[in-house]
């Protein structure tokens, strides 16, 4: 990579709990017992710069080989010069645990987190050790106010409508020296959000955003119902952003898979008809320049 360069390297694509899922033999899950190469971990991002420094968004329960697929790629780099964190929901910060006494036992590594992920880390156990330990470092997030992490990366944090019994959800635009990308692993659904997600994607180059489920039906079969787990459908979110797709400005890519989505099958009816559309399936591994 030349100077001046950002590169965005997807580290994992599943929902919080991975594929193949704890104590799940579905066909899936069954095929990712049987081979390992098509296993998914938990959705997360690398923001790498010049191949020198990365940060990483969430800390997932897989952060563990996440730090391996990473030190295997750039053997010279160091650990994440950070973490920016988008809520506290099971795929999203149990990884803090591997910084702490018992594993890496960082010193003041920074945490950015918006208000009430702030006050729930530093309040709530084993977190508030992290804290008092100072393995981290908790650093304010705020809705809609731009912050650098590096005089190439400004990230801008907006918040989305998620189920936040325990902090507030965002997603981000990261903007590189010369693309932005929008990244929304969770939200409840668009039309609560009160931004038009058309209008924000028009305005940024690549889209990685969820795909928990593809379809009600989906949901169904697992004995629930979508009010109790509430996500955007593949297919609605391929409705909505289907002209801009046409336009060919904007990438989108899908991510946060459930276990259960069709599309993890590389040879399922479902991924041919999303990639005729026009639209792509976020891959462990797969990398974009910004």
């Amino acid at each position: 990579m030349s100077k001046n360069s950002v590169k965005i390297k997807i580290l994992g694509s599943a929902q919080d709990a991975g594929i193949p899922q704890a104590n799940c033999y579905c066909e899936n899950c069954q095929r990712a017992y049987e081979n390992p190469k098509i296993r998914r971990l938990a959705s997360s991002l690398a923001i790498v710069i010049n191949e020198e420094k990365w940060h990483l968004v969430d800390a997932t329960p897989d952060m563990r080989e996440q730090l391996i697929i990473m030190k295997r790629e750039f053997p010279h780099m160091g650990l994440m010069e950070s973490i920016l964190l988008t809520h506290a929901h099971a795929g999203h910060y149990p990884g803090l645990l591997f910084l702490g006494k018992e594993g890496m036992s960082t010193k003041g590594l920074p945490v950015f987190a918006g208000k009430e992920m702030k006050n729930f880390l530093k309040k709530n156990a084993p977190w508030t050790q992290l804290v008092e330990l100072r393995n981290i470092q908790v650093k304010p997030m705020i809705n809609n106010q731009s912050f650098q992490i590096d005089e190439q990366v400004e990230i801008l944090p907006f918040e989305v409508p998620h189920r936040n019994e325990f902090s507030e959800t965002f997603g981000f635009i990261i903007k590189g020296p010369t693309r932005k990308l929008l990244y929304i692993p969770d939200i409840d659904s668009w039309n609560q959000w009160k931004f038009d997600i058309c209008e924000m994607a028009k305005n940024v180059d690549i889209c990685i955003v969820d795909a928990t489920f593809y379809s009600v039906e989906e949901i169904s079969s697992m004995g629930r119902e979508i009010t109790q787990i509430p996500h955007p459908l593949l297919t609605e979110t391929m409705d909505r952003l289907q002209e801009i797709v046409n336009d060919k400005k904007t990438i989108v890519y899908f991510t946060h898979f459930n276990h259960t989505n069709p599309v993890v099958n590389s040879n399922s009816r479902e991924i041919k008809i999303v990639k005729n559309r026009g639209f792509d399936i976020a891959v462990e591994g797969m990398e974009f320049i910004l």
